[in-house]
């Protein structure tokens, strides 16, 4: 299978230089993306796919289930790097709607390590869904945890000394929270867009 994969990138290579000889040249070149994409790992969210972008104009981060940590270094170097580096005007909080980290999130079951990871959502699903018990969620209800976890996300990565720190330097850079549709291929934006807030 590895092979396969080598195989493929051969053949996709070739795809490229037939359609602009000129393609890897262009792209070995500065990238200048104006986007960054903070997405859920899940491999059926690929950012510059759904976005109709090619490589090199959207910088990627993802993680399970799209969470913004205080202490997660690597998440945070990529946004301190892209805005402060790469000057992106937006950053897209994507989630997605059948994620399983949202499910597993309020499942009752004990994974592991992930709990600890997931425990941002359980907060959003304590705070603004205090009826539900565990494992009593509808497809309905996990859709709108999945959307009110991205907007809390979004929050939290705007309150973060990185984007504080951008907003008072000047920058012209703007959050955005967005759901991604598994069953129709459709990106929705959630309107709880920050451009900035007070510390």
């Amino acid at each position: 299978m590895i092979k396969d994969l080598l195989s493929r990138n051969q053949t996709w290579s070739e795809q490229r230089r037939a359609e602009n000889s000129d393609y890897f040249e262009n792209l070995s070149r500065l990238q200048q993306p104006e986007y960054l994409w903070i997405g859920c790992s899940d491999s059926r969210v690929p950012a510059n796919v759904i976005t109709g972008l090619e490589p090199g104009e959207v910088f990627v981060h993802r993680n399970v289930a799209n969470l913004v940590h205080p202490t997660d270094l690597n998440m945070l170097s990529v946004v301190e790097y892209a805005v402060n580096q790469l000057n992106v005007k937006h950053i897209i909080v994507c989630g997605h709607y059948g994620c399983g980290g949202v499910r597993a999130s309020v499942g009752g079951q004990r994974l592991g390590l992930i709990d600890h990871w997931l425990e941002p959502i359980r907060e959003v699903a304590d705070q603004q869904f205090r009826c539900l018990e565990c494992g009593s969620w509808t497809d309905g209800e996990l859709d709108k945890l999945c959307e009110a976890s991205i907007i809390s996300q979004v929050q939290r990565l705007a309150r973060t000394p990185t984007m504080q720190a951008a907003w008072a330097a000047g920058k012209e850079v703007a959050i955005h929270g967005w759901v991604y549709g598994l069953k129709d291929g459709l990106l929705s934006d959630l309107c709880c867009t920050v451009r900035q807030i007070a510390d």
